[in-house]
């Protein structure tokens, strides 16, 4: 250790700010997913169903309104809601204990700050594994929704009769490649999220910090969060795919790893890529407003801000 390593002045959290934590992540990320329901019913068709392959987002729209209904955009909110709802409280409040932990082990504030990158990653990553247990059973209920029409009328029919058929294995089918997506994104999420808000901040005195107006601040945390939101898209698309492949049912029977290898090569690099571009747009809106609404419930509530190594 250096001699100018410093003890890192790390925030107490208590229970009550892990609970508001956990509300204000449960609350912007039910609120976000479920209003982009529409986008996503779109997005999984182009990536699943034949039909829909030669079409963009706005073709793939059109058409779908005009064989199922416009209440059809709406397929799977209950799942979704719901899900995001455990997933998204668990996802902040853990990333925001994660962090915490990773910045405490490792004692200083310098040597925190060399390694904040791996301090992103590790919170990200752990905070993501778990809230993931919470959200595979919905996801996989969200996604047959979507992909069969008339396989139930909602998330509780839905999830009775995908449990009933196929057990705890069936709902739980997915959590390997769920895991291949949501982990990358969560890494897209945080990581680059926290980047970009240091690179804001870094040529700006302490001064010009506490004198920000709102507007400032909410420009740099909504360009943030789009960009945020475009990596965690890029980064966790290939395994989105696979995941709505193995929960309709494709691929060849075996080890997870067997079928999501054979669904990856039979699908290609362009396969594996198709329907990003209206994910990105989803993901750009997801994330960025995620941030913004998990700050302002945040603040509501009178929970601390976040630990901050950000590099001066």
């Amino acid at each position: 250790m250096s001699d100018t390593a410093h003890p890192f002045v790390i925030p107490q959290f208590t229970t009550k700010d892990y609970s508001s934590f956990f509300l204000a992540g449960a609350l912007c990320c039910t609120i976000s997913h479920g209003a982009m329901t529409p986008i996503d019913v779109v997005k999984t068709r182009i990536q699943i169903d034949p039909k829909y392959k030669p079409f963009g987002f706005v073709s793939g729209t059109r058409y779908l309104i005009a064989n199922e209904g416009p209440s059809a955009l709406l397929t799977g909110f209950g799942p979704t809601a719901v899900g995001y709802l455990a997933q998204g409280g668990a996802k902040f409040a853990g990333y925001e204990y994660w962090k915490k932990s990773f910045a405490t082990f490792v004692g200083d504030q310098d040597t925190a700050v060399k390694y904040r990158t791996a301090i992103y990653l590790g919170a990200a990553s752990v905070a993501e594994f778990f809230a993931d247990i919470l959200l595979t059973p919905l996801e996989a209920t969200r996604i047959r929704l979507v992909s069969e029409r008339g396989y139930a009328t909602g998330l509780v029919s839905g999830f009775t009769r995908l449990a009933s058929e196929g057990g705890v294995s069936q709902l739980y089918a997915g959590f390997l490649p769920i895991l291949c997506k949501q982990i990358p994104y969560a890494i897209g999420q945080f990581t680059v999220n926290e980047f970009c808000h240091e690179l804001a901040l870094r040529n700006m005195s302490e001064e010009t910090k506490k004198s920000m107006s709102d507007l400032s601040k909410f420009g740099i945390s909504l360009g943030s969060g789009v960009i945020a939101g475009f990596a965690a898209a890029i980064l966790s698309h290939p395994a989105d795919t696979l995941l709505s492949q193995i929960n309709k049912g494709h691929g060849p029977t075996g080890s997870m790893i067997y079928r999501l290898t054979t669904l990856a090569k039979e699908a290609g690099v362009k396969g594996l890529f198709a329907g990003l571009g209206p994910r990105m747009i989803m993901t750009a809106g997801l994330v960025s407003s995620q941030f913004l609404m998990y700050d302002g419930i945040k603040h509501a509530l009178g929970a601390p801000p976040a630990l901050e190594i950000h590099k001066e």
